[in-house]
């Protein structure tokens, strides 16, 4: 059974997301209380550890290599950080985006979404299997990270400040700084020493990660359910939303496809352009959500839109890169 899930994208992280989720309506009060142990503050130091081994993982030569093909990246970045957030934008055009609207921190939920950078590990596998331009989505995978680090909150207070007339930025930065910019600063001064043992490493501390960003999707939803955020919404809102989700992956993948053939772009660069500048990241999303948003209530819906799109991209990124792949030995 585990073996079929796994090869459509549902691997142990997707279920144990659905399962942190179950046990924190089960039993919320145990991700809200700080005694004898905040879970929540764990969680927070968890942010910090994610991005200073995400930085020791950073090799600048091979980053240094990847600048050359400078039409490709600009079309990624410009994909993940520009056409995503205004299709948003156009969406939310015909809502009423004031906070009484009960569906208000849903369609935040969505914008945090298309502000989100690419993903790094799975973006990559997708083009290896695709028979993508491999070199080139490692640097536009790792570059978007970075980028998202100033242009996701740069994003959240246009949209934040435009629909409720306020928003802490100068606060976020400030928390951006200590818990995720010195971090990854000290991380990549640190790659000539400790880069290779990073790498040694590297399975062991990517479920570190994903370990983390269970705990704080965990604290996230406890503290979401203790405050009843999710009164009112019934299982047509979820599936409703889980739609528009999905819907947006294959807007933002065919406008990529087409600019792509556009541009003229090899096959190989196509390839990687479609998976690197559609696919968003919810280790970054869980994250930045705990940085970003100060109320974890708020947060455990703002994050659900990335969680439903996180195990879409998967499933349809598999089957997209296993017909990439048959195609590419036909021809």
């Amino acid at each position: 059974m585990y073996a079929c899930l796994k090869r459509i994208g549902l691997d142990w992280f997707i279920l144990s997301i659905g399962a942190c989720i179950f046990a924190a309506w089960l039993y919320p009060p145990i991700g809200v209380d700080r005694e004898p142990v905040s879970l929540g503050d764990v969680a927070t130091a968890g942010v910090s550890l994610i991005f200073f081994f995400y930085g020791l993982r950073l090799n600048r030569g091979k980053l240094k290599e990847g600048l050359r093909n400078v039409r490709l990246h600009c079309a990624i970045h410009a994909m993940t950080f520009l056409v995503f957030p205004l299709i948003v934008l156009a969406a939310v055009s015909f809502v009423d985006m004031s906070p009484k609207n009960p569906h208000y921190y849903q369609w935040l939920g969505v914008f945090f979404l298309a502000a989100l950078p690419s993903t790094v590990s799975s973006s990559v596998v997708m083009v290896s299997i695709a028979g993508g331009n491999i070199p080139a989505a490692i640097f536009n995978a790792s570059v978007s990270s970075l980028l998202g680090v100033f242009l996701t909150p740069l994003w959240m207070g246009v949209f934040v400040g435009a629909s409720n007339g306020g928003y802490g930025f100068g606060e976020t930065v400030l928390k951006l700084v200590f818990q995720v910019l010195l971090p990854v600063s000290l991380g990549l001064a640190l790659n000539p020493v400790f880069g290779g043992f990073a790498q040694r490493h590297r399975t062991a501390l990517k479920y570190s990660d994903q370990l983390t960003i269970l705990l704080i999707i965990y604290t996230s939803f406890c503290q979401a359910f203790a405050d009843g955020m999710f009164d009112g919404y019934s299982a047509l809102n979820l599936l409703v939303l889980a739609a528009g989700v999905v819907a947006m992956f294959f807007v933002l993948f065919f406008i990529i496809y087409a600019f792509a053939r556009a541009m003229k772009f090899s096959r190989e660069d196509t390839i990687t352009a479609l998976f690197c500048g559609s696919k968003k990241s919810l280790v970054h999303g869980s994250v930045m959500s705990k940085v970003i948003f100060s109320s974890s209530a708020v947060a455990g819906i703002v994050l659900l839109p990335t969680m439903i799109y996180h195990a879409a991209q998967l499933v349809i990124a598999s089957a997209v890169a296993n017909f990439f792949a048959g195609s590419g030995r036909k021809a």
